[in-house]
């Protein structure tokens, strides 16, 4: 029998010497009382796994009422402690009182030791089942508590392209639709994932997140799934999955299509049937989530190439929502500059900065690759390198490419020319003559070309 502390109290001494020769080997830490008048003061400073309690404590008394207002006491304190009865008196009715009260199973005197030692043992492993479930919800909670108390971020914009998007949210938000959110790196999948679940009738749920990309060959089915205590090498406790962690909330997979075909076969099986089974053990789960996906992938082209499966991609494929790419939500740059400004002047103690015009237009003439990813890290970087009151060109630090000044359809040539101006001067730190030699025009010619376009800051 797995070994506990078990506490012992009844007024007859004998009954505890008999006992104490029985479960010498049997319990880690055996104590004793006569009566119950002290438990109050061991439930406070001792990890009791198992009382043995008498019904009666009183000559001439055997009501058992002494028995069952101690019972009560106990798991008013604990109600996960194992309390096993105890009586001389055989009534059966009194024996059911007590288990109705909370008690997991009495004995009556003489005991048959076999008889005892398997109740015993029975209520042992009842609490130790106990203490592992109130672990494993504790570990949920601080699961999602963690993965999902998460500050709002907020989704900035009024261009078509967002406003458009947004209208999408809107109605898939209140559903439990599957939602599958496409769009290049650095766009914010993950922000509209959250908007959807903030709007969602889950919002008072956790929503977790898990990177497809990172989660190895060998970990997805624990990870995902979770694990049984001694399941594989590293298994030393019970652990519950995300899906299961999820339950009642959103779950969202980020680049799902990162995940080979057998796991998404694994995926399809948990996400068809809705219930999951622990590795290492026979017992499924049901789970209650709402599912968001997130790629910056091609599925399509995907399915027809044989790396995706055609009947997960309609699992999770309900609803389309794409992310549309900094470059096609222009209107939206100054405002999203603006709103970078401010969270980063606070964080590093600039509150009073502001962009100069010259960098505002810099910014909206950029056709920033990495999206909104890129144009946060630029601002954070130029508002740390800034000096004085203002953001100019320079601090920025962008490098544009010629395709960027040429190829770009929305470009004028007053544009290219302006841009090409920015550039020579930054590369040259605002030496005019380098600038104007690299430009292959006069001095005179650059300053009338700055005066034109208002570049003196730089």
């Amino acid at each position: 029998m797995e070994k506990g502390r078990i506490l012992i109290i009844d007024d007859n001494r004998s009954v505890l010497s008999a006992l104490e020769l029985l479960l010498e080997d049997k319990f880690s830490d055996i104590r004793y009382l006569t009566g119950p008048k002290e438990l109050p003061g061991l439930l406070e400073s001792w990890d009791i796994d198992v009382i043995l309690l008498d019904m009666n404590f009183k000559a001439g008394i055997n009501t058992g009422n002494e028995g069952i207002y101690w019972l009560r006491e106990v798991l008013k304190y604990d109600p996960d402690i194992s309390v096993v009865m105890i009586t001389a008196y055989g009534d059966v009715e009194l024996a059911v009182k007590a288990m109705r009260e909370g008690a997991v199973d009495f004995v009556l005197k003489p005991w048959e030791n076999e008889k005892l030692l398997a109740t015993l043992e029975s209520a042992l492993k009842l609490r130790k089942s106990r203490k592992e479930v109130n672990k494993l919800k504790q570990e949920q909670k601080s699961l999602k508590s963690s993965l999902g108390g998460k500050a709002h971020r907020t989704i900035v914009g009024s261009s078509p392209a967002v406003t458009e998007m947004m209208r999408m949210v809107d109605k898939v938000a209140g559903t439990d639709a599957c939602v599958l959110i496409t769009g290049e790196n650095g766009t914010g999948k993950d922000l509209v994932a959250n908007e959807i679940h903030r709007r969602s009738k889950r919002r008072n749920e956790v929503m977790i997140t898990v990177d497809m990309g990172a989660i190895t060959e060998t970990l997805f089915e624990s990870e995902l799934f979770g694990h049984m205590k001694g399941s594989f090498t590293d298994a030393k406790e019970d652990r519950i999955g995300r899906i299961e962690a999820a339950s009642g909330g959103t779950l969202c997979l980020d680049e799902i299509g990162n995940l080979s075909l057998s796991l998404q076969s694994k995926l399809l099986n948990a996400l068809e049937s809705m219930r999951i089974t622990r590795v290492g053990s026979n017992k499924s789960i049901p789970v209650d989530i709402r599912l968001v996906c997130i790629t910056n992938r091609d599925l399509d082209e995907m399915v027809r190439e044989g790396l995706f499966r055609e009947d997960l991609l309609y699992r999770i494929n309900t609803i389309h929502v794409e992310v549309p790419s900094l470059r096609h939500r222009k209107s939206d740059i100054p405002l999203l500059s603006e709103f970078f400004l401010k969270r980063y002047s606070g964080k590093y103690g600039k509150p009073s900065i502001k962009f100069t015009a010259d960098s505002l237009d810099l910014l909206s003439s950029y056709e920033w690759p990495g999206n909104i990813r890129e144009l946060q890290h630029s601002i954070e970087k130029a508002v740390i390198l800034s000096e004085g009151n203002f953001v100019r060109p320079e601090d920025l630090m962008l490098k544009f490419s010629a395709g960027q000044i040429f190829e770009n359809p929305d470009n004028t040539l007053d544009d290219m020319e302006k841009q090409m101006i920015i550039n020579a001067l930054r590369e040259n730190r605002g030496n005019k003559s380098a600038a104007a030699e690299k430009l292959g025009i006069t001095r005179q010619k650059l300053y009338n070309r700055i005066k034109r376009y208002g570049l003196q800051a730089l």
